[in-house]
């Protein structure tokens, strides 16, 4: 009843610190103090502003397969905004139906993780969009293809124009990288169970959930997967208190070690963002797990060295299935129709 009313009252519009000492919720409290609401605007970028123009642009860049070598692999294709930003496949298929070393993760969000890929090795997603264009295993174009392809387009010269105004000769590969990282910003899925939860709703969480919230940050799981992306902001070596099943973490994947460039990074992985986990399998930087359940238990045991009963494993899946939000809505856009001078696609 409680819960009930103070529900009520944030409906009409009475602020969290106006609410009635009786709403005072302890499990809300403790939230609170690991976690944040996800934002439903993309967060302020003095260095790439994001503008209606520059998201135009990267939007139709993030759709258009005539970026890649052959012209049959877009952004698009590995991360899928109707799969919530993955292609659910154990590792992507990218050029000549080569396959990539690891999972792809989701696009949604992933502006608020501290680095992108798997590994930390682009700081931030206009990088992170200029790897796979150029990797041989993936779109394997090289920056030069890339601006003969627009160039050829006066559909994309013009939005290359309207998106950097001044430009002498805005058509090139980073002002390309810098408008799909714009369009990424803009993929945020707010409004989940637990942001409402956050946001002072106690009801918005089932009983379930609840105990299962507890058991995420009673364990120590809020350890590493914490803040607004529950997870996403740090680095951690996966198998900290035992090694995870065979297959699972590859012995062939060195992991961050091959960015510092220390063994001491040996099997040392961004933490992923939680968000939206249960709509994104396969888990793991393998892919090798198709079941959350399965990957929760997982984690109990090698990163924390628990053995977690049955009924935790279930009640902690399902707090994580409360995270996720609403998918953004994307129309498809109208890619610049090709001219004689747009090279074809090349084997």
């Amino acid at each position: 009843m409680k819960h009930r009313l103070a529900a009520l009252l944030l409906a009409l519009g009475w602020s969290c610190a106006l609410l009635p000492a009786f709403a005072a919720d302890p499990l809300l409290e403790r939230a609170r103090l690991h976690f944040d609401p996800l934002p439903d605007h993309p967060p302020d970028r003095p260095a790439n502003p994001v503008t209606p123009e520059k998201v135009r642009l990267g939007k139709t860049l993030f759709f258009d397969p005539r970026i890649s070598r052959s012209q049959a692999v877009s952004c698009h294709t590995c991360h899928n905004l109707s799969l919530w930003g993955v292609d659910r496949q154990e590792t992507s298929i990218g050029h000549a139906w080569q396959r990539g070393p690891r999972n792809a993760p989701t696009v949604l969000n992933a502006v608020f993780n501290l680095a992108q890929f798997w590994d930390g090795r682009a700081r931030d997603l206009a990088e992170q969009a200029g790897v796979p264009i150029q990797s041989p295993l993936e779109m394997a174009a090289s920056k030069a293809y890339v601006v003969q392809v627009l160039s050829s387009m006066p559909g994309y010269l013009r939005l290359f124009r309207e998106a950097f105004p001044g430009e002498a000769d805005p058509v090139t590969f980073r002002n390309a990288t810098l408008a799909i990282e714009a369009f990424e910003a803009t993929l945020l899925t707010p409004g989940a169970p637990f942001d409402r939860f956050l946001q002072g709703d106690p009801d918005a969480l089932t009983p379930e959930q609840r105990k299962g919230l507890a058991l995420f940050m009673d364990k120590g799981c809020a350890a590493c997967h914490m803040s607004l992306n529950v997870g996403g902001n740090g680095y951690y070596q996966f198998g900290v208190a035992d090694a995870p099943p065979a297959g699972v973490c590859p012995s062939t994947d060195p992991g961050r070690e091959a960015v510092v460039e220390t063994i001491t990074c040996e099997f040392v992985f961004k933490a992923p963002s939680l968000r939206n986990v249960a709509m994104t399998p396969p888990y793991f930087h393998s892919g090798k797990v198709w079941d959350l359940h399965t990957a929760v238990a997982i984690m109990g045991s090698a990163q924390l060295g628990l053995r977690l009963a049955p009924g935790e494993v279930t009640l902690v899946t399902r707090f994580l299935e409360s995270l996720t939000g609403r998918p953004p809505v994307v129309t498809l856009p109208e890619l610049p129709p090709a001219t004689d001078r747009t090279p074809p696609p090349a084997p």
